[in-house]
């Protein structure tokens, strides 16, 4: 289950499985999803992950 993240009037979504954040949470359910079924991070979901250090 993705996890859900607010701060201020920003919310991200983190995948469970890899712990990247990303923007949508249909983009972290899609990389949930390939994480846990192929044990590894798929490049072409991956390219959407956000930075978090001023999150």
């Amino acid at each position: 289950m993705v996890k859900e993240i607010a701060k201020d009037d920003k919310e991200l979504y983190q995948c469970e499985e890899c712990g990247l954040h990303y923007a949508k949470k249909e983009t972290a359910e899609k990389c949930e999803a390939w994480c846990r079924e192929h044990k590894s991070c798929n490049l072409e979901i991956i390219k959407e992950a956000v930075k978090t250090e001023n999150f």
